[in-house]
């Protein structure tokens, strides 16, 4: 099964579990999902191939979803689901392959359509670092930051990586391979009949009026919501108001 990091004890209430983006991990949500916990259990998984998950050469939405139902169903078959970017595909995928174990879903800033630009120059920058003899994480960002990668990736990146061992806990193979899984969303004839919350980045591009059709017709309750001022990576650019809106959304 996938590595979890729990916060809090069960309640009365769902729990609500976390799937993160590309190149990110459970840890990533470290804050968020404790303080969402003072109402509720809080899972933020590892996805495959990420963090202390099991590594695969398989990394495509349906065996993603499967993943995350497998978490569920050892929390008494039922949650709320919250995913960001790829995390938030793999929770449309969830919900619509597996709706009884989804009661309510977040999905942030992501569509359930292909997009065009890729994360395989990610990738190359990552393999270019020289883990040998590195000691501190800021001698592997400034290696990133030599290649071209900003200053808010360069520490993103190198949360995932383990110093000790001097690697990635990311199968980097396996992402490049399956990019065009990740990039893409995977053709399903079915809808999902629950409340589902798009909750996007007012500066981010990501979800766009052209993608409102596609998502009604797989998620037909469903409602969108903006964050203003923030971009793709809206839960670290405004945490306290991407907090309240899932709180809003969840308690409602």
């Amino acid at each position: 099964m996938l590595n979890v990091i729990t916060h809090g004890a069960p309640t009365d209430l769902p729990p609500l579990l976390i799937a993160h983006g590309l190149y990110g991990s459970a840890r990533n949500w470290g804050v968020i999902a404790k303080r969402l916990s003072d109402e509720r259990q809080v899972i933020a998984v590892d996805m495959r191939n990420h963090g202390q998950s099991p590594q695969s050469e398989r990394h495509d939405y349906p065996a993603m979803a499967d993943d995350l139902a497998e978490v569920i169903d050892s929390l008494d078959g039922v949650a709320d689901v919250a995913g960001h970017s790829m995390g938030g595909k793999a929770a449309m995928v969830l919900a619509l392959t597996h709706p009884q174990a989804v009661r309510k879903l977040v999905v942030a800033d992501i569509a359930p359509v292909a997009y065009s630009h890729s994360q395989l120059p990610y990738i190359e920058a990552m393999r270019g670092v020289d883990l040998s003899g590195i000691t501190r994480r800021s001698e592997a960002e400034a290696q990133l930051g030599a290649q071209g990668v900003e200053p808010a990736l360069q520490s993103f990146f190198t949360q995932s990586l383990d110093l000790k061992a001097g690697k990635w806990l990311l199968n980097l193979d396996a992402l490049a391979d399956q990019m065009p899984q990740i990039m893409g969303f995977p053709e399903i004839d079915a809808h999902w009949p629950g409340v589902a919350l798009f909750l996007s980045g007012a500066a981010s591009d990501y979800v766009r009026p052209e993608h409102r059709d596609e998502i009604r017709r797989l998620f037909p309750r469903a409602r969108f919501v903006k964050i203003p001022g923030a971009g793709h990576w809206l839960h670290a650019e405004k945490p306290r108001e991407f907090e309240a809106a899932l709180r809003g959304f969840l308690n409602a």
